[in-house]
């Protein structure tokens, strides 16, 4: 049983074109050739994106690490030492 195929590979539609002669495969090839140029720039762009992101993420998180060490060491010198044998208030 043969039917027709429900979707062509850029290159299949290429060796298609060479086969039919009318003017309407002729603009459908066209038009389908344009769709995997435009599908191509499109997972360019994704790639591209997803890249820059994973780039961010790593400069965002060096930089909080930085600032967290700065915290942490400017709260050791602010804060205040107190005597361990100073009377302790609150619950027992």
């Amino acid at each position: 049983m043969t039917h027709s195929p429900i979707l062509f590979t850029e290159n299949g539609v290429a060796m298609l074109s060479s086969v039919l002669h009318s003017s309407r495969a002729v603009a459908l090839n066209i038009s389908i050739i344009r769709i995997f140029t435009k599908l191509r720039s499109f997972l360019l762009m994704e790639n591209d994106t997803e890249k820059k992101l994973n780039d961010f993420k790593q400069g965002t998180t060096r930089m909080f690490k930085i600032v967290f060490e700065r915290l942490d060491a400017v709260e050791e010198i602010i804060e205040p030492k107190l005597s361990p044998k100073r009377k302790k208030i609150g619950l027992k």
